[in-house]
């Protein structure tokens, strides 16, 4: 443990903003989950629905800094092309 006082305000800091990048993690995978399992059951309206809310939430993540530019830009043209597959 940091005995400086301002040492320990930042592992104060780095924790609180730990659990907020951990949350907006959890928060796109969970997204992407949901639309996978529309795709696999073939429900292309529900597929739709929540393709909008997963490229929301990777967009979300990459303003936040939890992903990159190009990493949220290659997961929304993935999950596009699954997009695509259903009929």
């Amino acid at each position: 443990m940091p005995n400086i006082k301002s040492a320990i305000k930042r592992v104060s800091v780095i924790d609180k903003k730990t659990r907020q990048n951990n949350m907006v993690r959890s928060a796109y995978k969970t997204a992407i989950k949901t639309f996978e399992a529309a795709v696999a059951e073939g429900d292309k309206s529900k597929a739709e629905e929540t393709f909008k809310t997963a490229i929301k939430k990777v967009d979300q993540a990459c303003t936040k800094g939890v992903l990159k530019l190009n990493t949220a830009s290659r997961k929304k043209s993935n999950l596009a092309k699954k997009l695509n597959t259903v009929k």
